[in-house]
C-alpha cells in the first residue's frame, strides 16, 4: 500500500501540525530562525537546502503564520523572516527534540541552553525550566551557547556567529571568513 502524501484521514491534533510543519526541512527552519538567522541567504548557506524547497517551506510557513516576512531594505527590497508568536511556541517541542536526539541518537552536546536573566551556569530543563529560578523561561531570555560537540571551525558565517554565546532570537550578523581560510 502506497504512504499517502497528507494526513487527511487522521482525526489528531499530531497529523494536523505535520500538515504545517511535518516536512523534512520544516523544523530546521524554524530551529535556525529561533537561533536568529533571519535572511534568505543565510538560511540557504546555513543549512545547505535547495533554493526551490527553500523558498517554498519559507512560504508555506509565512501562510500559516509561523513566520512573518518583514522588509529591511528597499533598493533592492529585501526581506527577512521572523517568528511570530505561533512560531515562538514551537521552541518546547524543539527543544523536547533536541534533547531526545542528543540522548537517543547523536549523543553529542552540540549547544546548552541557560538562563540569561539569572546568570545560572546550569542548562535549562527538559521543558525549558531554570534549574535555579524553577520558571519556564520565556524564548528571549534564553542563552545558547557551544556545547562540546560543536564543531569550533565551521566553514560557513552563519555557524561561525552562531559559536559566540548569544541569546536566542538576536538576529544573527555574519562576518566574512578569515583571510587565511579564502578559496
Amino acid at each position: 500500500m502506497a504512504l499517502g502524501k497528507d494526513y487527511a484521514t487522521q482525526d489528531c491534533s499530531i497529523a494536523g501540525a505535520l500538515e504545517v510543519i511535518g516536512e523534512r526541512w520544516t523544523l530546521l527552519l524554524v530551529r535556525d530562525a529561533l537561533f536568529g538567522v533571519r535572511r534568505y541567504n543565510d538560511f540557504l548557506v546555513h543549512l545547505g537546502i535547495p533554493r526551490a524547497v527553500l523558498a517554498t517551506r519559507l512560504q508555506t510557513l509565512t501562510a500559516n503564520g509561523i513566520l512573518e516576512k518583514r522588509r529591511y531594505q528597499e533598493s533592492p527590497p529585501r526581506d527577512e523572516y521572523v517568528l511570530t508568536e505561533r512560531g515562538l511556541a514551537l521552541w518546547p517541542a524543539l527543544r523536547a527534540l533536541g534533547l531526545w536526539g542528543r540522548q537517543h541518537v547523536t549523543m553529542i552536546e552540540r549547544r546548552v541552553f541557560r538562563h540569561a536573566v539569572c546568570g545560572t551556569d546550569r542548562e535549562l530543563g527538559p521543558y525549558g525550566e531554570c534549574p535555579v529560578c524553577g520558571i519556564v523561561v520565556p524564548v528571549e531570555d534564553i542563552l545558547m551557547l557551544p556545547g562540546r560537540g560543536l564543531d569550533p571551525n565551521p566553514a560557513d558565517p552563519v555557524s561561525r556567529a552562531l559559536l559566540r554565546p548569544r541569546r536566542l532570537l538576536e538576529p544573527v550578523v555574519t562576518e566574512p571568513a578569515p583571510a587565511g581560510d579564502r578559496v
